[in-house]
């Protein structure tokens, strides 16, 4: 498979670069996954979608504000995007980073964060920097997490101090995400509110939650021509025991499990053995979802639409099948849909 396979053209001004003022407002698509037949309905209509006996499954992960940015002794202006602990002390931690900046740092190079924070680049990495942290006072983890702000895709534009970094911070966050850890909002879960959990749930739907802290893989492009060469970066998961049971009920019922966005559904194919059943507990999840794939796990997925040529793409593709997808992605340009992290939903699964 190639990676112009999965391209489509896309006007910059349906890419959503706020979120409407109600979260369960957006629009959905419903695309039956067998005829490719499409409805248009607003997400608040999900419950209605639904069936007594279903289980939708979410992802608990919470952002964290882990985009900073700072200043070089020149005065030149970095942004560092915090990721994993590597090494150092509870008061000198040493974290890996992705740094933006208009030269490459020097190792050595001290960069100045505000509010008595400072960073010291260690070391270039193959795909970053490695950054010790100090602080004047405390933690200066703790110190980094208040100073930042939540790190938004690059197609959502905004200025420093911008006036709608608040709205973000709200709104960049599922509503029931519990486990810190993510880079990046599971944005399916982004249109729910507590009231239409409670709806769901007055249907005689369950909900079950697992964690997979999404990381900066996800805004990498893929480089192959050849999808296959692609290499995805492993996402830390959380299976619990009374997931994996819950989705084992349901399916031995009649009902069917809803996946609520493409980190669930890599959850779960990930934990599927061949016969379908799944292995709960802790692991890396690094699968990469192509058609031709036999989906084990999952009838429904609830999901957003996606960048041309992303895994993403490739993975809707893969559970509904390439042409449709793309004629529902032509479609939902014609009609208006807003796109990507804020924007509109879909509903692949049995037309209703």
């Amino acid at each position: 498979m190639k990676l112009s396979d999965f391209d489509y053209s896309l006007p910059e001004q349906l890419v959503a670069q706020e979120p409407l003022p109600r979260r369960d407002a957006s629009r959905l698509m419903t695309v039956d996954r067998a005829s490719g037949k499409v409805d248009h309905r607003r997400f608040a209509d999900l419950p209605s979608l639904l069936r007594e006996g279903d289980l939708l499954v979410l992802n608990d992960t919470r952002v964290v504000p882990a985009r900073v940015r700072g200043i070089k002794p020149t005065g030149g202006k970095v942004e560092i995007l915090l990721l994993e602990r590597t090494g150092g002390t509870d008061l000198a931690p040493i974290h890996r980073c992705l740094m933006e900046t208009s030269k490459p740092a020097r190792q050595g190079t001290p960069l100045d964060l505000g509010d008595g924070l400072r960073a010291r680049v260690v070391a270039r990495t193959c795909d970053g920097y490695e950054i010790g942290l100090e602080a004047d006072e405390g933690d200066p983890v703790e110190a980094f997490y208040r100073l930042g702000n939540v790190p938004l895709p690059p197609y959502i534009r905004r200025a420093p101090h911008d006036p709608r970094d608040p709205i973000d911070r709200e709104r960049y966050q599922t509503v029931f995400a519990e486990r810190p850890g993510a880079v990046a909002a599971p944005t399916a879960g982004l249109h729910f509110t507590k009231a239409l959990l409670e709806a769901v749930a007055a249907r005689g739907v369950r909900t079950a939650r697992l964690t997979l802290h999404v990381g900066p893989g996800t805004f990498l492009p893929v480089r192959s021509d050849d999808v296959e060469d692609h290499a995805m970066h492993a996402e830390a998961y959380d299976l619990p025991e009374a997931t994996a049971r819950a989705v084992h009920e349901t399916r031995r019922s009649g009902g069917r499990v809803v996946a609520v966005g493409t980190t669930v559904v890599r959850t779960l194919e990930a934990a599927a053995a061949p016969d379908g059943t799944l292995r709960p507990g802790t692991g890396s999840c690094d699968l990469f979802i192509l058609p031709g794939h036999r989906f084990l796990a999952i009838d429904v997925l609830l999901t957003n639409f996606h960048l041309p040529r992303s895994t993403l793409l490739m993975l809707v593709c893969a559970f509904a099948g390439r042409e449709r997808v793309l004629a529902a992605y032509a479609e939902a340009v014609r009609e208006g849909y807003r796109f990507y992290s804020y924007g509109d939903a879909m509903f692949l699964g049995e037309a209703p």
